[in-house]
Formats: structure tokens, C-alpha cells, sequence
């Protein structure tokens, strides 16, 4: 799987650019995906989609899933598209093995607040040039044990444990946000974000604030494996809203 190229700019004097990349893990495939694309309106949507498990499968669905979400998102919003996309895979088919994935959307127009929507634990940063700002929120059991006062060493043990996906998307555990006002909104999966050490997605930002393919690159070749040798695949989509 190929995420597209980037920085993608649309053909319109309003104009929004989109940078993407992917760089794939330890395991066989990449099943992380990335699409854009741009409505007649100058509406540009962008996604990011990971896909759950290893396989050629779930590599192929991710690519679906994520084309699939940026089509709708042009014309019905980026809560539709997620909720559509999570049609695409809600039966699990005859042999219980249809692929499921987590995904984050944002879609961008001029005179418009950068409008995002996300299910699971894909994750929305955006960047007004002076803070950085996570909107998302995890939809993991981890993530539901810290808002409770759990201890953090506890709640961190279950963070791989998700409390909703795109077969189970539904408005209730599908989250929106509006983005007013910020020069950059950055988009990711999880392997993103797990494999930065502490702090370092915030350095990558603001050295690369400038040239959005260079800070989807970073964020991407820059993760690293765990103690135990592990690293996931770690896809990024940079958008620089239309003013």
C-alpha cells in the first residue's frame, strides 16, 4: 500500500495543501492507508485509516476504507464519512474475518473552520504557530481508566484495548471537533504516536511548521522500535488550511 504523494495543493485560488506519509512496520504489510481529495467547491478532505491486524486483507480494506471516507466527507461531512466507511465493514462476513480499522477525517475550505471527526484512537493535532493542541481523544480502555483517576502505570496496560472502531462506529462513540483557527492540522495513527518519544511530535512541528511533506516525513521516519523490537506502522497527513 502507497499513501499518495504530497504536498497535494488544489487547482483553485483558495487553496488548502495536503502533505502525506507512511512508513510501514516491523510486520509484512502496511496496513495503514491515506487519501485525499477535493470537492468542486474547493472543499479538501483529507483521512487517515489503520487498519487492525496484519494481512494483505486488511491492507487492501484500509485503502477502500480511507478512499471511502474522503469521498463522502466532500459532500456529507466528516461525521458521514466515517460512519459510511463503518457500513463498509459492519458484517463480518460468512467467515467472522472482514477487516476492521480506526480512522480520522478532517475536511478544509476557505471561510470554513477545519472540521475533523475520528473513531478509535487515530489522533488530530493542530498548530496556531505559538501551542500545540491534541483535539482527539482516545477511544481506548486506557484512556477511559486515566479520566477516571486510575493510576497511570494501570490505565497504560490497557491502551491497546479499543473501545471503538468503524464496525462499531456509531454517533455515540464517533467524535467531532471544529479547528478555527490554526496554520496546520496534523492527522496520524497510532504508530505515530507511540513511536515518538515524549515530546518529540512537538519539536517535529514547530521545526518543520514551515514545509508540511518535510513534517509528514519526520513524523514517519522518525519513530522508533520499542524495548521489545517493535514498531507499527506509522502513517501522517499534514493539512494547511485554505485562509
Amino acid at each position: 500500500m502507497t499513501a499518495p504523494t504530497g504536498p497535494y495543493t488544489t487547482p483553485f485560488s483558495a487553496k488548502a495543501v495536503v502533505a502525506t506519509a507512511t512508513r510501514r512496520g516491523v510486520r509484512e504489510f502496511n496496513c495503514d492507508a491515506a487519501a485525499i481529495a477535493v470537492s468542486a467547491d474547493a472543499t479538501t478532505t483529507a483521512a487517515v485509516v489503520d487498519g487492525i491486524g496484519n494481512s494483505s486483507e486488511i491492507s487492501a480494506m484500509s485503502t477502500v476504507l480511507a478512499t471511502v471516507i474522503v469521498r463522502t466527507a466532500l459532500r456529507r461531512g466528516v461525521l458521514a464519512a466515517l460512519l459510511t466507511a463503518g457500513e463498509v465493514v459492519a458484517d463480518p462476513g460468512p467467515d467472522d474475518d472482514t477487516p476492521d480499522a480506526v480512522a480520522v477525517v478532517a475536511a478544509a475550505r476557505a471561510g470554513d473552520d477545519t472540521r475533523v471527526a475520528w473513531c478509535g484512537d487515530s489522533r488530530v493535532y493542530g498548530f496556531n504557530g505559538e501551542r500545540i493542541r491534541q483535539y482527539s481523544t482516545d477511544a481506548t480502555v486506557g484512556e477511559q481508566l486515566r479520566c477516571n483517576g486510575v493510576a497511570l502505570e494501570l490505565a497504560a496496560e490497557h491502551d491497546n484495548w479499543l473501545r471503538a472502531s468503524l464496525a462499531r462506529a456509531t454517533i455515540g462513540n464517533t467524535y467531532t471537533a471544529l479547528i478555527p483557527e490554526d496554520e496546520l492540522v496534523v492527522l496520524c495513527s497510532d504508530g505515530v504516536v507511540d513511536g515518538l518519544p515524549h515530546g518529540r511530535l512537538d519539536d517535529l512541528v514547530r521545526t518543520h511548521a514551515d514545509n508540511v511533506q518535510a513534517l509528514a516525513d519526520a513524523l514517519v521516519n522518525q519513530t522508533e522500535s520499542d524495548a521489545r523490537g517493535y514498531r507499527d506502522d506509522a502513517t501522517a497527513v499534514i493539512i494547511q488550511p485554505p485562509p
